[in-house]
């Protein structure tokens, strides 16, 4: 009893609600209200002569609301209760034309009615007329249920796609016309026939299209989003736009596109600024006897007047006289301490000096003047021990970047020291030099050749990475014919293979070289497990991944090669060269796969269980602490693959706050330098702020690579608050020169070419991944992944894998 009586007063609050609703009416509404009821009765009535006219009379009534839409139209609201009624009348009616007329009226009532895609539905059904006469509203609606069907048909419903496909192409144009270039993108993505949007942009409309399809680049999976980027490659070049064209071909890493588009272009002006950008990533075209002003263009590619260019904007800028480190260091500043360690110039020791070279070298680098080694280098070089002057003889490759012609002539002198450390570090020199500018002469090639199989290692080392930097990315046949034997060389050490193998990757860059690969991998496939557990053995497949960089699937051909290599360095391996197919493309997968990597936990043998057998639990707890190799590798990798976009790297840095709280230690050890990597020349202050509390950390190891980040973070910025920041590290460092020496190298690249030059390695309004500078980058980050027995060892010149970065991120672009 007390249901029914619930129920009447349901019923009761309803109509009162329908009542209280007429009474909100105005006289106007109202008026409307009863015409449409009563256009809506003469559709039930049986006489279907009155069907025409009724329906003429209702098309005319909702076109006048629907033309532009706000809210729910007045006449959609009030013939909503009848849309039933009206789907009825459809399948009542005999006169087909009526018929057709009756399935428009029904279908534009879907749109605010059904929830079954019927608007489509008798869209398809209804009399064909123009999309546009019932308003946008009903043209977007109309765009989400085409998407929502494509999705659900298979490609066996041939009629449907037909079908949908002729909407569409009517939707597309519509959209063009009434700014909706976005919406018309969308709807084409989904049925996936990007093809059509060529047909309908105009000259109004293809920035826009072009803008929004490169933006949404980042956000969709592969093969789409290279589908995206074709697409309006094609757009720029209908419209003349060879520049756009060019950098989107340049994204695609596809040559041939590259040199078609660059050709076609008739305007030297615009041509020449073409050349520039392909000199900024390091791409040479060898152009025809029939291209107007050949050798223009193939100066500005091959980058011989960068030095030039460069020395002009110190001039105007006032900034030519050369640096000292101390005037970096600002030692002035500092309150005086007592005379312990390589804290002031008190005492004078070897890695003090050490680091003075790499900081005299990042500050005046490309100036082609300093106060160190231009006037008496001799005596400086001789201030440091053995490694260390390889390192300080380099620095004058630094400081003479770019500069073939007069460089080399200053270096020269050194090639005939009788110090091998010198005469290598000479040779790195030379390659320093040459790094980022093609020459016809190749002196690089002429001057280190002879060094790469020579009987002292040393010099292999210095001739070796030399090559390697002076034709990076430039997958010369001849250097790397010359490098290749050195791996099998039985007088070569692990260090100068793995230095081989990594040259060779730099010079092959993204270039999927058969011939590097093939013998980096039986080079891998020959060692014995105690040489691949060699801190060295890294750079192996590091030059593997490099030259399959952005790949992306197809690097799994080497993938599987790598399967037959032993379990510890197998899994650290095949990341390393996974992460590099990815890096830049944001692939949220891979990221998911390489922090789970990461949230695994290897624990020691000896705590699982007591064995008598103690060789047995040693071999165990080598392959835990070979499985946390592979750990760090997959820390840098998520930075690798998220640095592409903001969004991705604003993610990598939270969850790169979580490891640092509760990872391994091998992680926390290699967090930092993901940071730095995810934030290139860029000084955000909550990164800054979290470098600069492990810089205080309790492992040294944290400690060395977050003062090293901050350096990378802040490279070539003169960042006030970070020069602060590492003047305060020095002191509160002073008695750890170990400390120190990072921090002083993060002091010289903080203020880098003196503030003009900066390591990014993304240009074009950090559209362009450059290849070559990520893979030097890279280099050095992962010998820091090893600082103490590397960077603080005897292998410090890898901090000079830096160069290309500095070289193709100049500021070239302000002159």
């Amino acid at each position: 009893m007390s249901e029914i009586k619930k129920g009447n007063e349901v019923s009761k609050t309803d109509k009162e609600k329908k009542d209280e609703e007429k009474e909100d009416l105005n006289e106007e509404d109202k008026q409307l209200q009863e015409e449409l009821n009563m256009l809506v009765e003469r559709l039930v009535e049986s006489d279907q002569s009155l069907y025409k006219p009724a329906l003429e009379s209702l098309r005319v009534q909702i076109r006048a609301s629907t033309t532009s839409m706000t809210s729910v139209p007045k006449p959609l609201k009030f013939l909503r209760p009848h849309y039933d009624t009206l789907k009825v009348v459809y399948d009542k009616i005999i006169d087909v034309d009526t018929k057709r007329f009756c399935a428009d009226i029904v279908s534009i009532l879907a749109m605010t009615t059904s929830e079954n895609q019927e608007c489509l539905k008798y869209r398809l059904l209804g009399s064909k007329e123009e999309i546009g006469s019932w308003g946008h509203e009903y043209v977007r609606h109309l765009a989400g249920e085409i998407a929502h069907d494509w999705g659900e048909s298979s490609e066996s419903d041939t009629e449907i796609r037909k079908q949908l496909l002729h909407l569409a192409n009517e939707i597309v144009p519509y959209n063009m016309e009434h700014n909706a270039e976005a919406e018309a993108c969308d709807l084409l993505m989904e049925i996936e026939h990007l093809d059509i949007l060529e047909k309908y942009v105009d000259e109004n409309s293809f920035p826009r299209v072009c803008l929004y399809l490169s933006s949404c680049v980042a956000y969709v999976p592969d093969p789409e989003n290279t589908n995206l980027q074709k697409t309006a490659m094609r757009i720029f070049r209908k419209f003349n736009r060879y520049p756009e064209a060019l950098r989107l071909a340049m994204m695609l890493n596809d040559i041939r596109m590259v040199e078609e588009i660059f050709l076609l272009c008739k305007d030297i002006a615009i041509q020449k600024q073409m050349a520039f950008m392909l000199g900024r990533q390091q791409i040479f075209l060898e152009l025809g006897e029939n291209v107007d002003d050949e050798d223009d263009l193939l100066e500005i590619m091959s980058n011989s007047q960068l030095n030039n260019h460069f020395l002009s904007l110190g001039r105007e800028l006032d900034i030519m006289e050369a640096k000292t480190p101390d005037d970096i260091y600002k030692t002035h500043l500092e309150s005086n301490r007592p005379s312990y360690g390589p804290s002031g110039s008190q005492v004078d020791s070897a890695r003090h000096n050490l680091a003075s070279s790499f900081v005299n070298g990042f500050v005046n680098a490309a100036f082609g003047q300093d106060k160190l080694l231009m006037q008496d280098g001799n005596k400086w070089l001789h201030k440091n021990k053995e490694h260390g002057m390889l390192s300080a003889t380099a620095s004058l490759g630094l400081i003479l970047l770019w500069d073939v012609d007069g460089g080399l002539t200053q270096i020269d002198k050194y090639l005939y020291s009788a110090e091998d450390y010198i005469k290598s570090g000479s040779l790195l020199a030379c390659g320093i030099v040459n790094c980022g500018v093609r020459n016809d002469c190749d002196p690089a090639l002429a001057l280190l050749s002879d060094y790469v199989l020579h009987t002292s290692n040393i010099m292999r080392i210095g001739a070796i990475v030399g090559l390697g930097l002076a034709y990076v990315g430039s997958n010369k046949e001849e250097v790397l014919s010359l490098l290749l034997p050195v791996m099998a060389d039985p007088k070569s050490n692990i260090e100068v293979i793995g230095m081989a193998a990594l040259a060779c990757g730099l010079i092959g860059v993204g270039s999927c070289n058969a011939d590097v690969t093939s013998t980096i991998l039986q080079t891998l496939m020959e060692k014995t497990p105690k040489d691949l557990k060699d801190t060295y053995a890294r750079f192996l497949p590091l030059g593997l991944g490099l030259c399959y960089l952005g790949k992306q699937e197809s690097v799994d051909a080497i993938i599987a090669a790598l399967e037959v290599i032993p379990e510890p360095f197998k899994s650290m391996a095949t990341t390393m060269v996974d992460m590099c197919a990815y890096a830049g493309t944001g692939n949220v997968l891979k990221i998911q796969h390489l922090l789970h990597v990461c949230s695994e936990h290897h624990e020691h043998s000896d705590k699982e269980e007591k064995k008598d057998d103690k060789k047995e639990d040693k071999d165990k707890e080598k392959i835990n602490v070979d499985l946390s190799s592979q750990q760090a590798v997959a820390v840098l990798g998520i930075a690798l693959i998220a640095m592409g976009e903001d969004i991705g790297a604003d993610m990598a840095f939270r969850m790169f706050g979580y490891l640092l709280r509760y990872g391994e230690p091998v992680i926390r050890r290699a967090v930092p330098l993901a940071l730095g990597l995810i934030s290139v020349s860029n000084p955000k202050i909550n990164i800054l702020e979290t470098l600069s509390k492990f810089s205080h950390d309790s492992d040294p190891e944290v400690a060395h690579n977050a003062i090293f980040a901050m350096g990378v973070v802040g490279a070539g910025t003169n960042n006030a608050r970070l020069a602060a920041m590492l003047r305060q590290l020095a002191q509160y460092h002073a008695k750890d020169p170990n400390n120190l020496f990072m921090v002083r190298i993060a002091q010289g690249l903080a203020h880098l070419g003196k503030g003009t030059l900066t390591l990014c390695p993304y240009h074009s309004d950090r559209q362009l991944m450059n290849p070559v500078a990520v893979g030097g980058l890279l280099a050095a980050l992962i010998a820091f992944l090893d600082v103490k027995n590397i960077i603080l060892g005897k292998s410090h010149y890898m901090l000079y894998f830096l160069v290309p970065e500095i070289g193709r991120a100049s500021c070239r672009e302000r002159v």
